[in-house]
């Protein structure tokens, strides 16, 4: 749902903006205080920084862009827009915690900005630290309340907190303001759907995909639903309009593949999930279906290809480590088995996944019986 929270464009990165122009001094005032030349010193300091900073930019060399208006707000301190700057740089980079922290900076400084207050928003929301993005959400919209955006960041955040009250009072909010929101529509669905309100939700995303015929996420989640109550055919129907709406859509092709797998269609389902990954490599539920499948048929070469990949993609996820574990173990390839099994079990602990857990002990007991 993230796909709805919209970046400011870095219009604080222009260095022309940040500093005014210098005033040449007369000739008479030749004269003047050492002070008054320590601050044009500074300024002139500042302005290269800027330059410098802006033909990083330009190249694509973020990390030394990043660097470079650091040293500038060493020089000036107070200067909200730099530090907005950095922020937007370290989004750049997949480095929200510090884009979070420069946005704070900002906002200390500049405390009635709620362009500042919305990256902040998308900062924290990026980083998942969902109850700090809604603040900062809820801080832009009082200072920008006609602004739509701040209210669809808003809406992501509650649907992750499962505030859904929330959610369905802000959607309310939204099309106050644009009653053809289409992003407003999408955070509604998935509001009713996950308070398994199943028939509104069929009744909205009609509704919804009438109003905009074209938009094949709405006929996404519609099919879902549709499948998941059993309507199998209008289901499959609507997720064909989908397809045809959305053809580069990975989540449609993931849908296509779980349906396919469910009819015990396994080839047509590992062609779907091919597609998918092809659309969107770090896709984590192909991989992980695709690997089941492999197993499944006993192919447990591609399940190792499958499930070592999906530990370089998402090295966090215990359960790529623990069907990696098995698939090795079939092949006969126990102590990496073992290896990789502890792995999983250590990652199983710190999440708290108590069934999974379990499973993985009783293999590794196994293991370690066959190896004494």
């Amino acid at each position: 749902m993230t796909k709805f929270i919209f970046l400011p464009k870095p219009f604080y990165l222009i260095a022309t903006v940040l500093i005014p122009s210098f005033l040449i001094l007369p000739p008479a005032l030749a004269q003047v205080d050492i002070a008054i030349l320590i601050t044009q010193q500074s300024q002139q300091q500042l302005r290269e920084l800027l330059r410098r900073g802006q033909e990083y930019i330009d190249a694509g060399d973020y990390a030394n862009a990043i660097t470079t208006y650091q040293q500038a707000a060493n020089l000036d301190g107070k200067n909200a827009k730099i530090f907005s700057g950095i922020g937007y740089l370290y989004t750049l980079q997949k480095d929200f915690a510090a884009a979070a922290a420069a946005y704070q900076q900002a906002v200390i400084l500049d405390p009635n900005n709620a362009e500042f207050y919305y990256a902040l928003g998308y900062s924290f929301a990026k980083a998942n630290d969902n109850e700090r993005a809604a603040n900062a959400y809820q801080k832009a919209i009082a200072l920008d309340p006609g602004n739509i955006q701040h209210y669809v960041g808003l809406g992501v955040v509650l649907l992750r907190e499962e505030k859904y009250d929330a959610v369905i009072d802000n959607y309310y909010r939204i099309l106050t303001l644009d009653p053809n929101n289409r992003p407003a529509y999408d955070i509604m669905a998935t509001a009713l759907i996950k308070q398994g309100r199943y028939q509104e939700s069929i009744e909205f995303l009609q509704q919804a995909v009438s109003k905009f015929p074209n938009d094949g996420n709405l006929q996404l989640q519609l099919a879902i639903v549709l499948i998941n109550q059993g309507e199998l055919k209008t289901g499959l129907d609507s997720l064909q309009k989908a397809k045809q709406l959305d053809p580069d859509n990975p989540l449609i092709s993931l849908k296509m593949a779980r349906v396919l797998e469910a009819q015990g269609d396994s080839a047509e389902a590992l062609k779907a999930y091919r597609k998918a990954i092809a659309l969107q490599p770090d896709l984590v539920e192909a991989r992980l279906a695709m690997g089941k499948i492999f197993l499944a048929e006993g192919n447990y070469i591609d399940a190792i290809i499958t499930y070592r990949r999906l530990t370089e993609i998402d090295p966090n996820n215990s359960s790529a480590y623990y069907h990696l574990g098995i698939a090795l173990n079939e092949r006969g390839r126990k102590q990496e088995a073992i290896t990789v099994l502890t792995q999983a079990r250590e990652l199983s602990q710190e999440q708290g996944k108590v069934e999974e857990i379990s499973k993985i002990n009783s293999l590794l007991e196994q293991l370690e019986v066959s190896n004494n």
